[in-house]
């Protein structure tokens, strides 16, 4: 069994205020669960207005499957939002 885990920041330039960020990253967070079956939520940075830290994992039988999942959904953050990704890690954990 192979759990990929990201961990990713995210700078929301044209932010004002928390209740537009959340609206954000609850909006990221669901697009890519139902796009990519992958588990998300925001794991840092809560009182921030511009920035949100958002963590994924995934759980596959190879791990090449894993990390390349987790790349698709960087990806698609990137091109799909209105948001720059500041820093993204990712870590593919072999637990066989």
């Amino acid at each position: 069994m192979h759990v990929g885990v990201c961990h990713m920041t995210l700078y929301l330039a044209g932010n004002r205020s928390l209740k537009g960020k959340r609206r954000i990253v609850r909006s990221v967070c669901d697009r890519l669960r139902h796009r990519f079956g992958v588990s998300i939520a925001e794991v840092d940075g809560r009182d921030t207005w511009q920035t949100a830290v958002i963590g994924i994992a995934v759980v596959s039988g190879e791990a090449a499957i894993a990390r390349r999942l987790i790349e698709k959904a960087i990806e698609y953050t990137e091109q799909r939002f209105d948001l720059q990704i500041i820093d993204s890690d990712v870590e593919v954990l072999d637990l066989t």
